[in-house]
């Protein structure tokens, strides 16, 4: 059995956890930054950078005295070394890297999207490769297919705006604060979603990529008509966002060739309990089984870090990662896949 630190860092979550190769989270602390961005609305990259790099070595030291071990008992540092926000991804990388250093443990990189996608293998021992993945969360929008650890296929991409950021601008509009994904979701609780009409942008087309700048324009437009209850907004845009999720995962699942059989979320988003909902009930129809990780392995943490760094390293060919490892602001899970027609850089 091996033990593992891991360290995530790449937005506003400073975070630190201890997790076993059996599954079990031994510590993990996380440091909210809602209050310092709430001001702004959103994240602003040097208060999140300044925040980690004054919150990460007294974590650090936490973490290792809730789990009752010292660095020594650790078999290898792993931390987000991308995408993210640069600054953030350098302070946690950094430490990890000096902290591989001065302990003689093996450093391991690890992809912030990746620890997304296999953090649902940490809370069921019963999942195993391959598996469709719906990754959802503030700064990604993808649909992969997961054949192993390192080993993903990109199968559509947001060719605009992530779910979590339409939910997040969506909550912005509507005065409800930051962050706005749990204040949308508790708002539309409220509402009617059928009370506005709202365009569910690329629903029906054939390929099975993700819009959502348009739906967010829509519901500026219904916010200041002044004609529709706040509520009645909420939910309508949740309704309108699940629509075309399942209208693209199902032109992404058709598409291949042989199904996995196994339907999972991840990212932020995947804490939503209506998406949660839709998509269960997605999977039955297809007989597929549904996945969803705990809340608390949603949203950015070090223990799905930690955990990814367990599975690189009980792979036969693990090999630690160069202490110059370079942090990278973009890591796309899937180099290889082909650009989405119409889409930018953060495709």
């Amino acid at each position: 059995m091996s033990l593992v630190l891991g360290i995530e860092s790449s937005c506003d979550e400073t975070a630190a956890a201890l997790v076993t190769s059996d599954r079990r989270i031994v510590a993990q602390r996380i440091a909210s930054q809602d209050e310092a961005h709430a001001p702004y609305g959103g994240v602003v990259p040097e208060i999140a950078a300044r925040a980690h790099a004054e919150r990460l070595g007294p974590m650090i030291e936490a973490v290792l005295a809730d789990g009752g071990v010292s660095l020594s008992d650790c078999d290898a540092i792993a931390a987000t070394a991308g995408p993210g926000l640069i600054g953030g991804v350098m302070v946690g990388l950094v430490s990890a890297k000096a902290l591989a250093m001065a302990s003689d443990k093996p450093l391991i990189a690890i992809n912030h999207l990746e620890g997304h996608a296999v953090s649902p293998r940490l809370a069921d021992s019963e999942l195993t490769f391959p598996y469709d993945l719906l990754l959802v969360s503030g700064g990604h929008c993808q649909i992969l297919r997961v054949e192993d650890v390192g080993e993903y296929r990109r199968l559509a991409t947001t060719i605009d705006d992530a779910l979590g950021e339409a939910f997040d601008k969506t909550a912005k509009i509507l005065g409800l604060g930051f962050p706005g994904g749990p204040a949308v979701e508790q708002l539309a609780m409220q509402g009617d979603p059928g009370a506005v009409a709202l365009p569910r942008p690329l629903k029906g087309s054939k390929e099975p990529h993700f819009s959502f700048a348009g739906l967010k324009s829509a519901v500026l437009r219904a916010q200041q008509s002044g004609d529709h209850k706040p509520e009645d907004i909420a939910a309508s845009f949740q309704q309108a966002a699940l629509d075309c999720v399942i209208d693209r995962l199902k032109r992404a699942l058709d598409a291949q060739e042989k199904p996995t059989g196994s339907l999972v979320v991840a990212g932020g988003v995947a804490a939503n309990m209506a998406i949660r909902g839709a998509l269960e009930r997605f999977a039955s129809t297809r007989d597929m089984r549904f996945i969803a990780p705990p809340p608390s392995l949603c949203t950015d943490n070090a223990a799905m870090i930690a955990w990814a760094g367990c599975e690189h390293l009980a792979r036969a060919n693990f090999a630690p990662d160069p202490l110059d490892f370079v942090a990278k602001p973009r890591w796309p899970l899937d180099p290889h896949a082909d650009p989405a027609r119409g889409a930018g850089v953060k495709a």
